[in-house]
């Protein structure tokens, strides 16, 4: 996802060429597939799969409780993310938010318990632009996960900064839910819920456990549920309807925040060719997530 660049006076020519400097800009990080997250989500799904242990094949999507970022207190900012600057670019916008992604799989290479890995990122873009809402900073990030037998999985990150809402400002228009849903689930994200996914990312962000910050400081009207959360579960209805299926392609887009406390029902159809449509649909019935995922 690249957009259009469109610099403005917020963030003008050379402050753009400056975030654009970390364009480039990789960084290597190495861990251990171990048992005890793997055990940890699935109780956090509801889940009521066998214990893993050495050799268990680690569910898609499931690799986002490994290579967490390990910043010192000292070097947290306010919003509870690490200070801007490091290996991410330092966008001065105030909201960040997981947009989306696209990975791939290799097949014949999962990821298992036991499992020695690396993960190689990589700054691919940084663009901006000027929306309805104000500015906009979109940072893509490409991922490159292998273990000892070689690359495992490929994923591209994106990453959208934006500036805070001006006192007043009607919400952007939301998009109906799809219909024609083949399978559904439906359940009602909590505090305890999205404390449990923030502890298991070390998710420091206070958007999702901090209720005052996230209503007072950021204005939103509850706690936000995480948007690899939310495409965690639409992987898991997948793997709900599909026992035993295992995936070559996922792609998701975020388009509406999910607040606790409301209901919240991911819903799935197959299309040809071992191809799924995945969506999720918020307590009023607008779509909050569109996906799309391929079946080995």
């Amino acid at each position: 996802m690249t957009p259009p660049t469109n610099p403005s006076p917020g963030i003008d020519a050379a402050a753009l060429a400056g975030l654009q400097a970390w364009q480039g800009r990789s960084e290597t990080l190495a861990d251990q597939i171990s048992a005890a997250p793997v055990r940890a989500l699935a109780a956090t799904l509801d889940r009521n799969d066998p214990a893993p242990e050495p050799g268990t094949r680690v569910p898609e999507l499931w690799h986002w409780l490994y290579f967490l970022p390990h910043h010192r207190q000292s070097e947290i900012g306010p919003d509870g993310h690490a200070k801007r600057g490091g290996f991410l670019p330092p966008v001065p916008l105030p909201r960040r938010m997981w947009a989306g992604g696209r990975l791939n799989w290799e097949t014949g290479n999962p990821l298992v318990v036991g499992d020695a890995v690396e993960r190689r990122s990589t700054i691919a873009s940084v663009s901006h632009k000027t929306g309805r809402s104000g500015e906009l900073v979109f940072v893509l990030v490409r991922h490159e996960v292998r273990n000892a037998r070689g690359l495992a999985l490929t994923e591209e990150h994106d990453i959208v900064y934006r500036a805070a809402p001006a006192p007043g400002e009607a919400p952007a228009a939301p998009t109906p839910t799809l219909k024609d849903a083949a399978f559904s689930r439906e359940l009602t994200p909590d505090d305890v819920l999205l404390f449990r996914y923030s502890a298991l990312t070390f998710n420091g962000h206070r958007i999702h456990y901090d209720r005052r910050y996230v209503t007072e400081v950021e204005g939103y009207p509850g706690l936000i549920v995480h948007g690899p959360l939310i495409a965690t579960l639409l992987v898991d209805l997948l793997r709900r309807e599909k026992p035993g299926a295992s995936l070559a392609r996922f792609e998701f887009r975020a388009l509406r925040p999910v607040f606790d406390g409301t209901r919240l029902r991911v819903h799935g159809r197959p299309e040809a060719d071992k191809h799924f449509s995945l969506w999720a649909e918020d307590a009023n019935g607008w779509l909050a997530m569109q996906a799309s995922a391929a079946l080995a």
